[in-house]
């Protein structure tokens, strides 16, 4: 017996067994194979837009994604730098086979975690009560709970064309008795769909023909504990290369449209908007006349390059033909062909808030099983998923992260509330209050959570605590410190193109003026200072004012989430509730009236209707 049992161990399912295994709880992790632990089927890459702060919130938390990327990366590169930090972004190049090793080895020498390679056929249950998995070779395991993390394998068809294989990525085994074992316990799943482009040899491509794309000089990690002795060193560091299509490119798509498994409708399932195949791209954008290709190394032991952008499912001699007409790769050798994957998904409209299935009690999901896409976003949810496992099996309540804390919170309020016909992806775009869910500040919002789940110790804990009162002592310093208009100063301030001025100003105020750097100032004035802390005060000094007008709008809002909704609720019979209404909030039944005003097709007059009826309810129990 168990306290929990994993199913499978991609980004999901390795954050939600260590986190079990680090607070203690024995916990067996199933994969199908060893050497495939935390893979990289698709870009060899973690981060970038949305993504590459939801590693810091995952390092802010206690998991491991942010460490072993660093510790892996082939280069680093912060995003979006010349606008405003709410979209700041960092972006690593991995090595995709250490990666993975690093992962395994983590695993497999971890206290409390126990790994079996064997795949999963059954999930048990007992009146709606999770009980035991059934593996395929090594019977029945029982344990307390269960984290389905399965990724694309559950029922997956590799596609090429009209080439169509009953198997996972890069040709792994597949899992169709476990769908069939869901549908089974009442659950409702839906087919989506993915791919991945080619890889070809990286001596083979003509990079002269390409624009160079180096990484950043800085010092950057995602894990507050990497040092830079832990990274690459920036010399060392490989660099991407950008290349575009041709309009022969185009043409030769435009051409086979009708050999794509996409467009000769081999492809039931719904594939990504927001990462679609290079066909799908010309034909939506039909107008665009080339398309831009990252060429993207996959590990320091692979003379292979990853066309990130060039996903298709076009037959073999058709993807030839693609790939010479791009500039630099006019004689580049695939080593391996371009495919698309659709698998069987859970509808995440079952799921609770804190990840466990509505019907079956100790059953939890998480990763791309949930409908969504991304290493990152599945690796976020195996972490949730872990931490509230853990949580109820210690009789505690869930823990539930708010759209106003964390890019992870507003993934999973969208899936539980929104539900996703689609790969869901997530995009800074989905976060109202982004400015406050930035890349430095991941651990003043969420640390404490990681610290409280057990996750984080209680030195980096005191640390943090230190580099807070930190900041707030260099914040005082600044509102306390004139600076006089000094020759060095004047000349500073003038190349940023302000007039000269005499007398003297508060440094705070004028560290808000467009241009001016706090490490310069600082330096002008001869402060001694750390410059992470210079650079985080910075962020908060300069847009002090837009960071308090989106905390007091997202206070303002998130009020109705505070007001929850009776699990039992009969909306089906509640008076004066608009019929669309009456049937969204019976499918979701969302936990608070702040859930229920996101349902899509949930009107304003809706939640008033909710609200009269909840302050109804209490006076009712209260005799008032």
């Amino acid at each position: 017996m168990f306290d929990c049992v994993v199913v499978g161990a991609g980004h999901a399912g390795v954050e939600a067994a260590m986190s079990l295994a680090h607070a203690g709880k024995d916990t067996v992790l199933v994969t199908i194979k060893l050497e495939h632990i935390a893979k990289m089927p698709c870009n060899p890459s973690i981060g970038g837009p949305a993504k590459g702060v939801v590693v810091r919130e995952i390092d802010a938390l206690g998991g491991v994604m942010p460490k072993i990327a660093d510790r892996t990366a082939l280069q680093f590169k912060m995003l979006n730098t010349t606008k405003g930090p709410g979209v700041w972004n960092m972006r690593v190049q991995s090595d995709k086979l250490e990666y993975s090793k690093a992962m395994a080895d983590l695993c497999m020498h971890t206290d409390h975690l126990k790994v079996i390679e064997d795949i999963v056929e059954e999930v048990v249950c007992e009146d709606r009560k999770f009980k035991a998995v059934r593996l395929q070779k090594n019977g029945i395991i029982e344990a307390r709970a269960c984290i389905l993390t399965t990724g694309t394998y559950m029922d997956s068809t590799v596609m090429i064309s009209s080439d169509t294989r009953s198997e996972g990525p890069d040709g792994d085994r597949t899992t169709k008795d476990l769908s069939e074992s869901l549908r089974k316990l009442g659950l409702r799943l839906f087919r989506l769909k993915t791919g991945t482009p080619q890889r070809v040899l990286t001596s083979s491509i003509d990079f002269s023909k390409t624009k160079y794309e180096p990484g950043a000089q800085d010092f950057l990690h995602f894990s507050e504990e990497t040092k830079q002795e832990d990274v690459l060193p920036v010399e060392q560091q490989i660099p991407c290369h950008l290349t575009y299509t041709t309009p022969e490119t185009l043409k030769i798509i435009r051409e086979n449209l009708n050999k794509s498994s996409m467009y000769s409708g081999v492809v039931k399932g719904v594939g990504p908007r927001y990462c679609p195949s290079i066909e799908d791209k010309v034909v939506r954008f039909a107008d665009k006349e080339r398309h831009q290709l990252f060429l993207e190394p996959e590990s320091l032991s692979l003379n292979t390059t990853y066309i990130q952008g060039f996903s298709t499912s076009m037959p073999r001699d058709v993807q030839e033909k693609m790939v010479h007409s791009l500039i630099g790769l006019e004689n580049a050798k695939i080593i391996k062909y371009a495919y698309a994957i659709e698998y069987d998904a859970i509808d995440p409209l079952q799921v609770k808030p804190s990840l466990e299935l509505k019907e079956i009690e100790n059953l939890f999901i998480a990763g791309q099983i949930l409908g969504t896409s991304g290493y990152e976003e599945a690796a976020g949810l195996g972490l949730m998923a872990g931490i509230n496992v853990r949580r109820k099996l210690d009789e505690e309540e869930p823990f539930i992260l708010k759209r106003d804390e964390s890019y992870i919170g507003v993934m999973i309020d969208d899936l539980v509330t929104k539900g996703t016909n689609e790969p869901y992806r997530l995009l800074t775009s989905r976060a109202e209050y982004r400015l406050l869910l930035r890349h430095d500040n991941a651990d003043q919002r969420l640390i404490r959570y990681g610290y409280e789940n057990h996750l984080i110790s209680e030195e980096r804990y005191r640390k943090f605590l230190k580099k807070m009162e930190a900041i707030e002592e260099m914040k005082e310093m600044l509102k306390e410190r004139r600076i006089e208009r000094s020759s060095g100063v004047n000349e500073y301030l003038e190349s940023l193109g302000f007039e000269k001025e005499e007398g003297s100003h508060n440094a705070y105020e004028l560290l808000k003026r467009p241009g001016v750097q706090l490490c310069s100032l600082l330096d002008l004035i001869g402060v001694p200072y750390d410059r992470e802390i210079a650079k985080q005060v910075e962020i908060e000094v300069k847009y002090e004012g837009y960071i308090l007008k989106a905390r007091k709008e997202a206070d303002r809002m998130l009020k109705m989430d505070h007001v929850k909704l009776p699990e039992d609720a009969d909306y089906l019979h509640l008076d004066n509730l608009a019929l669309e209404a009456r049937a969204k909030l019976d499918k979701i039944r969302p936990a608070s009236l702040g859930q229920a005003s996101r349902i899509s097709g949930i009107n304003p007059s809706d939640i008033q209707v909710l609200a009269i009826w909840l302050k109804q309810n209490r006076n009712e129990k209260t005799g008032g």
